[in-house]
């Protein structure tokens, strides 16, 4: 484990809390013990630890009851908690009463305990990561993965849809969201089917990342392209796909024609001397994406300066 966290472990039993905060300790996390329940609340609302370890004694109300109210809380339910439950508890616990992330049987094994810890923080960080709405990995990871990719022989793409926002407008909400699963869906499996352990994310919005081996970076266009197409012929009626546009009225009120979807990917390599930080990534991306959207027609813009 490499960040130090910080833990508050509940416990009425003194010796096992002291176990646990030194071999904790022995790792560089910094823990809190709470011998009684009374003050816990208000310490996790003044100052929130990383993750809570509780000692779940059978049929114990108060404890039940702490569980219970940090789940109800909005702002408190996503923080992970461990329970510590008896030998005996496991085939009877009632785990719809105590709503724990996770759980470890006592007599405790340090080592489990260790790999728990980790993986409650593991998770809770990719569900935090991961966009709602499509469960692709949001910004953070797509800042570690571009950062990865940097001086080596791949491209990272940045997906643009074209004339989302009008179509957001005229068609409603729930068919927007479902052009963005579509895409999600799209993106990761071109890239699954192109790439070797090749990366797929989603900015928000209409924005998508994904990240290939600079080889295989315009296969993967070109599927990606070639499948939205072929869903885009099924969101509109024969007579908008004749005209190429639909019509629709601007925030005056003045109809409009505005152009059927298409899609913009602007594939920057990232084995040039240039990029040394992501965020020279991002800003040829923009420029190579302006490009792309010029003729409204669905086309990927590889970056080919070297410097």
């Amino acid at each position: 484990m490499t960040k130090k966290l910080r833990i508050a472990l509940i416990s009425r039993d003194r010796e096992l809390s002291y176990q646990i905060k030194l071999h904790l300790e022995s790792k560089g996390h910094q823990t809190v013990d709470f011998n009684n329940i009374s003050g816990v609340i208000g310490y996790i609302y003044s100052d929130p630890p990383d993750i809570i370890i509780i000692n779940v004694p059978s049929a114990d109300l108060k404890i039940q009851a702490l569980i219970c109210e940090l789940k109800r809380d909005s702002y408190f339910s996503t923080l992970p908690v461990i329970g510590l439950i008896g030998e005996n508890m496991g085939d009877t616990f009632d785990w719809s009463r105590y709503p724990m992330d996770d759980f470890l049987i006592c007599p405790v094994k340090y080592h489990e305990l260790f790999a728990r810890v980790d993986l409650s923080i593991t998770r809770i960080q990719r569900v935090f990561d991961n966009n709602p709405l499509t469960k692709l990995p949001g910004n953070t990871s797509i800042q570690h993965a571009i950062e990865a990719s940097l001086g080596e022989k791949m491209a990272v793409c940045y997906v643009d849809i074209n004339n989302f926002k009008p179509y957001n407008d005229t068609y409603g909400f729930t068919r927007g969201d479902e052009v963005l699963r579509m895409v999600a869906r799209i993106i990761s499996i071109a890239v699954r089917q192109h790439g070797d352990g090749g990366f797929s994310g989603h900015i928000g919005g209409d924005d998508f990342v994904f990240i290939v081996r600079l080889d295989h970076a315009e296969a993967v266009c070109r599927t990606v392209i070639e499948n939205f197409n072929i869903i885009v012929s099924d969101l509109f009626g024969e007579e908008e796909k004749g005209n190429g546009y639909y019509l629709a009225k601007d925030r005056q009120g003045t109809e409009q024609r505005i152009p059927l979807l298409g899609i913009a990917i602007a594939v920057v390599p990232t084995n040039t001397p240039e990029l040394d930080h992501f965020g020279k990534v991002a800003e040829i991306a923009a420029e190579l994406k302006k490009q792309a959207k010029k003729s409204g027609e669905s086309q990927y813009i590889i970056n080919r300066r070297k410097k």
